[in-house]
């Protein structure tokens, strides 16, 4: 359990650093207010790979269409994550547009079917995916 900690906090600093990067924002700069989403997903046993094809081939248009911004997927190289965990950041252009964005991705008929025909042989998910949501802070780096 020690080390399952360790990785998932290394995964969460990466995930700060990637996105205050990304975010655009240095010193004397105004903070951006887009919001980003941090989502861990832990799949039942075997089902990782039944995650990762929904992803590539419906999830992230369908975030798209709902206005949100896929910025980095990963796939843990180390046990016990590897075999079991997608870990990615999505972004929003507020938090109330984040609420309405996965409102609406949520009912759309178009998900609906990809998630039931995504899980025809067995469920996918073994828990609810876990999520954080994280603004820039006015001192992170700008390429």
């Amino acid at each position: 359990m020690k080390h399952y900690r360790i990785a998932l906090g290394a995964v969460v600093l990466l995930a700060m650093g990637l996105i205050a990067f990304s975010a655009g924002v240095s010193v004397g700069q105004g903070q951006n207010t887009r919001i980003y989403e941090l989502r861990t997903y832990t799949t039942l046993p075997g089902r990782l790979p039944a995650l990762n094809k929904r992803f590539a081939e419906h999830t992230i248009q369908l975030f798209e269409k709902h206005g949100m911004k896929s910025e980095i997927y990963w796939a843990p190289t180390d046990e016990p994550l590897k075999d079991n965990t997608l870990i990615y950041v999505i972004s929003h252009e507020s938090r109330e547009a984040a609420d309405k964005n996965w409102k609406e991705f949520q009912a759309d008929p178009d998900w609906i079917k990809v998630r039931e025909d995504s899980e025809a042989d067995g469920k996918i998910l073994a828990k609810p995916p876990e999520r954080v949501f994280m603004t820039a802070t006015a001192y992170s780096p700008r390429k």
